[in-house]
């Protein structure tokens, strides 16, 4: 309880103070920047609370069969026991017997505590493993945890004087991150679990994934890592002295076409082109977590003059021509 209440504590005053601290044409500019402001790094209050939600496996146990399914089961396991040799006059007691011993073992296992913790920390240690195996240059994604934090929590946890947060002490904050998890309709033990990031300047991300509480967090952390990680679309990178600017595609960020000519037509009416040999190596060489475009294998791009960058074709030169590719379609973004 005292988690939940210090969350939205944190959240009204980062709002608070968010809006205070910008002056009102950036107030105007944050909005209208849009997917621009991906780029910047987000810091996230340490505290992710959990909490539980409706069980999907009672739910669906009780109400994903008709009457007459349960019937012809109930009826199967009384044919059982009889051939068993059971005695008919304890029929109904051993049955209610078996039923009590699986609702308590239930109900131990959903009744203790520690689920809500062990997910946050899961979350975070998942995350960093991503971080570190994939070791981007700037991490855009992380926890607040400023030198006060344990001054701020402690005051808050005194009951006998309210404690007063100072906005500047957070001014650093960008947001906060809960969740929600339920047993899943499987009853096999394992989480659905939910993940909301809603960060002061209005954005606000969704995650889920389902398995075993050890890990389904995993699957939640590389979708954090690569929606606040992965290049977005517009973009500037610097290459040697010049500035390039990565447009995307209309309407997506890395487009396809039914030929490198039909992709340049594209780039020409955003006043972009398409990247060259060189351009295409550089940005592949950056990766699509430190803001370039992997080239992946498999994939054909469209270059100028209806020629193709084929990585999969490297000798003598990976710049083809259209011709050697009857049929395919082409990826592309602008550049300019």
């Amino acid at each position: 309880m005292f988690i939940h209440r210090a969350l939205w504590v944190v959240m009204t005053i980062l709002l608070a103070s968010h809006v205070v601290a910008q002056p009102k044409g950036d107030v105007t500019k944050l909005k209208a920047s849009g997917q621009a402001e991906a780029h910047t790094p987000v810091n996230i209050w340490p505290q992710i609370p959990f909490v539980r939600a409706k069980d999907l496996c009672q739910y669906h146990d009780a109400y994903g069969r008709t009457k007459s399914e349960q019937m012809a089961e109930f009826t199967q396991t009384v044919r059982g026991l009889l051939r068993e040799g059971v005695d008919s006059r304890n029929m109904m007691a051993l049955l209610n017997t078996l039923d009590d011993q699986l609702n308590q073992q239930r109900t131990v296992a959903g009744s203790s505590p520690g689920m809500d913790i062990m997910l946050s920390g899961t979350l975070k240690a998942s995350l960093d493993r991503v971080y570190r195996d994939r070791s981007p240059q700037q991490r855009n994604f992380a926890f607040f945890n400023p030198s006060p934090l344990n001054e701020l929590m402690r005051q808050q946890r005194t009951s006998q004087s309210t404690a007063v947060w100072n906005p500047l002490l957070i001014r650093g904050l960008s947001g906060v991150a809960y969740g929600t998890y339920s047993y899943a309709p499987s009853c096999k033990g394992d989480l659905l679990v939910t993940v909301h990031v809603d960060l002061a300047c209005g954005h606000t991300y969704h995650f889920q994934a389902q398995g075993f509480p050890e890990q389904v967090m995993q699957n939640i952390g590389i979708q954090i890592f690569e929606t606040f990680q992965k290049t977005q679309f517009p973009s500037k990178l610097k290459i040697g002295n010049q500035q390039l600017e990565l447009v995307g595609a209309p309407g997506s960020g890395v487009g396809r076409a039914p030929s490198p000519r039909s992709a340049e037509m594209a780039c020409k009416a955003m006043n972009a082109r398409l990247p060259t040999e060189d351009e295409y190596e550089y940005l592949s060489n950056v990766g699509d977590w430190n803001g370039g475009v992997t080239c992946a294998r498999g994939k054909l791009w469209a270059m100028a003059k209806n020629k193709v960058m084929a990585p999969d074709l490297p000798n003598p030169s990976p710049v083809r021509s259209v011709a050697e590719f009857p049929g395919q379609e082409f990826s592309y973004f602008c550049v300019r």
